[in-house]
C-alpha cells in the first residue's frame, strides 16, 4: 500500500483512491480470490471512487539540499538522518557545507543541473544531492565525475529504473573501463568488489538510489528478502591486452583511452564456478592420481554453461525477450586458457548461447504456469519476443537466451584463480555511459 501511495504521489496522483486485496494473491484458489474480490476488494473499490475511503499518503517530500536541516555532534546527525531514513541503517559521513562545495568543485557541473530524473520518486538528480549522498557514503572529492556518469547512466529510460522494485531482489552495480580505473585506484584483482573505492562507490549508487530515486527496502524496493548493497566492478584491462581480447567498452564501440561506466543489475552474487582442476576430470580418472588434470577450453566452457543454466530463472529466461540478460566473469587465467585455445570473447558467449539449454516442453511448462502467464514458446515467437528458429518442437532444445548478443564476458578478478561466476538479469539492460573529466581537473592530473 504505502508503494501505490508513494508511486502515485510521484506520478500526480496524490490523492489516488487505492483499494487493496486481503493477503498474499497468487497462492489463492480461484475461488478464494472470487470471495476475496466480492466481499472486500468491491467494497473498497466504491469507496474509493465515490471519496468516502481514506487514501494513504506518501510521507516523504523531497527537501533543498542546499539547506541546513541539522546542527549537532556525529551521533547526532546520524540519529537524525537515521530516523529520516536518508541511510542504508549504516554510520555516514555528515554532508556538511563545506564538504558538499568541495565536492561540487570536482563535477566541472553547475550545482543545480538536472542530470537525470530517477524513477520512481522522480526526482532531479544534480551534482549538489550526488555530493551529498557520495559523502554521506563515504567517498573521495575526485569521484564525482564517475558518479555523475553512473546517474546518467541508470537515469537513462533503457535501463528501467522503475522495475529496480520488483520483489525479484535485483541490485544494481557498476562496470567501470578506462584510464579512470587506475586513475582512482578502483579494484579489478583479488577481492575487487570488497577493496579500495569500490565499496564507497557502491554505496554511494545505493544512496542515490534511497534519496534520488526513492528505493527504500520494505517500502518501495520490495525484495523478498531484501538487498545485498550495490557494487562496483573493473575490468582487468591488461590482463585482456596481455591475452588479446578487447575490453568491456572496445567491444561497444569506445575508444580504447576512453573511460566509461556502465550500468548493470542482477539477482544473483556468489556460487563461484571453478572449471579447473578437479572439476575438469574425467568419470574414468583414477582415484589414485591425486593431481587433478589442468583446465582446457572445454572444460571451462562446460562449467560456465552449466553455471549460466543453474543461475538463469527457467520461468523468466524467455519471457522477457532481449531483457533477460548474463554478465560472466572470468578470473584472468581462465580467460587466458580459452584466448590461447582460440576463442574470443564473442565466441565465448556464442558457446554459452548456444550450449545452455532447456527443451521447449520445460519452457512451456514453466510459461504455463508462471503467474497465469499462459504463454507457449510459439506464442513468444508469434508476439516477436523470441526469433523464429525458436519455434521448434515440445522435445527440441533451444537457448535460454533469445540472442548472444544478451551475454557479456567480462575479465576480472583473482590473477591466480581458475573461477568463473554469471550475474544473471531481467528487465534492466545496461546502459554505458563515457565518462568525460572536467578541463581543469584533466588539466591537474596531466
Amino acid at each position: 500500500m504505502k508503494t501505490a501511495a508513494v508511486v502515485a504521489s510521484a506520478s500526480g496522483v496524490s490523492e489516488l483512491g487505492i483499494a487493496e486485496y486481503p493477503g498474499a494473491i497468487q497462492l489463492d484458489s480461484d475461488a478464494r480470490v472470487r470471495e476475496n474480490l466480492e466481499k472486500t476488494v468491491l467494497d473498497r473499490i466504491i469507496a474509493g471512487l465515490t471519496g468516502s475511503a481514506e487514501s494513504p499518503t506518501a510521507t516523504r517530500a523531497a527537501g533543498r539540499t542546499e539547506e541546513v536541516v541539522f546542527e549537532g555532534d556525529i551521533d547526532g546527525v546520524n540519529a537524525f538522518f537515521y530516523k529520516k531514513g536518508w541511510t542504508d541503517g549504516l554510520g555516514i559521513l555528515p554532508p556538511t557545507v563545506e564538504r558538499v562545495e568541495e565536492f561540487l568543485e570536482h563535477a566541472g557541473r553547475p550545482p543545480d543541473e538536472g542530470i537525470a530524473v530517477l524513477p520512481q520518486a522522480n526526482l532531479i538528480a544534480t551534482p549538489r544531492n550526488i555530493a551529498v549522498n557520495a559523502i554521506m557514503a563515504g567517498c573521495r572529492p575526485e569521484f564525482m565525475p564517475l558518479l555523475i556518469f553512473a546517474v546518467e547512466a541508470v537515469g537513462d529510460p533503457e535501463f528501467q529504473l522503475i522495475n529496480l522494485g520488483s520483489t525479484g531482489c535485483k541490485t544494481p552495480w557498476l562496470l567501470v573501463n578506462g584510464p579512470i580505473v587506475k586513475q582512482l585506484g578502483i579494484e579489478y584483482g583479488v577481492g575487487l568488489r570488497s577493496r579500495g573505492p569500490n565499496p564507497v562507490l557502491g554505496r554511494a549508487l545505493g544512496l542515490i538510489l534511497n534519496n534520488i530515486a526513492g528505493f527504500r527496502a520494505g517500502e518501495t524496493w520490495m525484495g523478498t528478502w531484501g538487498y545485498y548493497l550495490p557494487f562496483v566492478l573493473a575490468e582487468d584491462e591488461d590482463a585482456c591486452a596481455e591475452i588479446g581480447w578487447k575490453p568491456y567498452h572496445v567491444e561497444r564501440g569506445f575508444d580504447r583511452g576512453a573511460s566509461t561506466v556502465t550500468a548493470r543489475s542482477t539477482v544473483y552474487w556468489g556460487g563461484q564456478g571453478t572449471p579447473g582442476g578437479w572439476a575438469a576430470r574425467s568419470k574414468a580418472a583414477s582415484p589414485a592420481n591425486l593431481a587433478p588434470p589442468p583446465a582446457s577450453a572445454e572444460s571451462i566452457l562446460k562449467v560456465a554453461c552449466k553455471h549460466v543454466q543453474r543461475n538463469t530463472l527457467t520461468e523468466l529466461s524467455l519471457l522477457f525477450g532481449d531483457r533477460n540478460m548474463v554478465a560472466v566473469l572470468f578470473t584472468p587465467p581462465t580467460a587466458k586458457v580459452l584466448a590461447s585455445a582460440g576463442y574470443s570473447k564473442r565466441d565465448v558467449a556464442e558457446h554459452i548461447w548456444k550450449n545452455a539449454r532447456l527443451t521447449v516442453a520445460e519452457e512451456n511448462d514453466v510459461l504455463q504456469g508462471y503467474k497465469g502467464a499462459g504463454l507457449t514458446v510459439h506464442e513468444l515467437v508469434e508476439k516477436g519476443t523470441l526469433p523464429k528458429s525458436f519455434d521448434v518442437g515440445p522435445e527440441d532444445t533451444i537457448p535460454m537466451f533469445a540472442s548472444a548478443d544478451l551475454i557479456d564476458v567480462v575479465v576480472c578478478g583473482d590473477a591466480y584463480r581458475d573461477k568463473l561466476m554469471s550475474l544473471w538479469c531481467n528487465y534492466n539492460r545496461p546502459v554505458t555511459r563515457e565518462i568525460r573529466m572536467p578541463q581543469r581537473l584533466a588539466d591537474r592530473r596531466d
